[in-house]
């Protein structure tokens, strides 16, 4: 028996049957759906990193003060240090070679208030370069000036949901108000930029580095950003930034380096072994959907004896039975996967519609991997209740025995 006709025989075995047919294709196709979409998370969460370290430049150190080893393990959010990373320290690594701009950092939750309306705010104390490092556009007024690199000048710009809350309908742009002690005059207003890396930018003021450390009383920044030009070599820089630590802090190398680049690919390597874990839990569904298959064969060979005898019967050799018996459950298989893919794909662009801030999408490998893996647990599952009916002596079964 020629492929083809293999294969016109299992469709109308299968269309001859459609209850059955239809249980067992939706099994795979829930299988394949649940592969397919939750997948689609994991690639749509790396994509999210990725997008979200986008806006800091494709080639980025970050300084915090402290060690890993003298701060637990992680680079420091808030609290106590071995010594503090100070401007003077920012300012001259600005100087080193490879370095294009030079942004510290340092936040604080204040008070601001004006006329009778109030809102806790993030200040930001920065300098100008932080603009352009972190990708913020001023829409109305200025940013800071360069006079603010240094001096302590009282003035702010607002995120845009700030200026808002606090302004209304007025333009804030020229107006004053308070931040904490300190009487501010607003010279911006920033673009609306919503949440990047778990900051909200639309309800934060940015203030001039130094008017930040007379604000909380301090002078050690919490990180210092560098973005190194065109062509420079990261590991050299970061080198020559531990050089520059050690002789500033008394030999001591009490900072903490990180790389864009090496952020990104340790989030890579953690959502890929994430989104694998998913897909294998969710390919767990098809294992189940085989073993369906495999219970529903043995049902149906059961019912089919008189058939498989008839077959043998006139000629049929036992490889010839055994294969219908297979391409039937690889046909039910491929028609359930190919219907759990389109449904999955409706989805993933119904959510990517819904929520357009989350990039869902389908990771290139997911589909095939998935179409694979039913495959396989149908042939797996469906070659026991093959090798019966290839087994079944022709005379009993045509007597409807066992």
């Amino acid at each position: 028996m020629r492929a083809l006709d293999l294969l016109r025989f299992d469709w109308r075995v299968v269309a001859a049957a459609p209850a059955r047919s239809a249980l067992l294709a939706a099994a795979f196709a829930l299988g394949v759906a649940a592969v397919v979409l939750l997948t689609s998370v994991g690639e749509g969460a790396r994509r999210y990193v990725d997008a979200e370290f986008a806006v800091l430049g494709s080639r980025l150190l970050v300084i915090f003060p402290g060690r890993n080893e003298t701060v637990g393990g992680h680079p420091p959010l808030y609290g106590e240090t071995p010594r503090d990373l100070t401007l003077a320290d920012a300012e001259t690594l600005s100087a080193l070679p490879g370095v294009a701009r030079m942004a510290p950092l340092l936040p604080g939750n204040l008070l601001a208030s004006r006329g009778g309306r109030a809102r806790e705010a993030l200040a930001l104390g920065t300098t100008r370069a932080f603009f352009p490092i972190r990708g913020l556009r001023v829409a109305r007024g200025r940013a800071l000036p360069a006079a603010a690199d240094r001096e302590a000048l009282p003035v702010a710009v607002l995120g845009a949901t700030l200026a808002r809350e606090l302004f209304g309908e007025q333009e804030a742009v020229g107006k004053r108000l308070r931040l904490g002690d300190w009487r501010v005059r607003v010279i911006g207003v920033l673009a609306p930029t919503g949440q990047s890396l778990g900051l909200d930018l639309d309800e934060v003021a940015i203030i001039p580095v130094a008017t930040a450390m007379g604000l909380f009383d301090t002078e050690g920044l919490l990180r210092v950003f560098l973005e190194l030009e065109p062509g420079a070599d990261p590991r050299r820089v970061e080198a020559a930034v531990r050089r520059v630590v050690r002789a500033r802090h008394e030999g001591e190398d009490d900072v903490t380096v990180v790389s864009q680049d090496a952020v990104l690919a340790a989030f890579g390597r953690i959502l890929t072994t994430l989104n694998l874990a998913v897909a294998a839990i969710a390919g767990v569904s098809l294992v189940v959907a085989g073993v369906l298959a495999m219970n529903v064969s043995l049902i149906a060979l059961r019912r089919r004896r008189a058939e498989i005898g008839l077959l043998k019967a006139l000629g049929a050799p036992a490889r010839t039975v055994g294969l219908l018996f297979l391409g039937e459950a690889l046909l039910l298989a491929l028609a359930g996967s190919v219907a759990g893919m389109l449904v999955a794909r409706a989805l993933v662009a119904l959510g990517a519609r819904l929520w357009p801030a989350f990039p869902l999408a389908v990771p290139g490998w997911a589909e095939p991997a998935a179409l694979a893996t039913a495959l396989a647990a149908a042939l797996a599952f469906s070659w026991w209740p093959a090798v019966r009916a290839a087994r079944l002596d022709p005379v009993v079964a045509l007597r409807g025995a066992d």
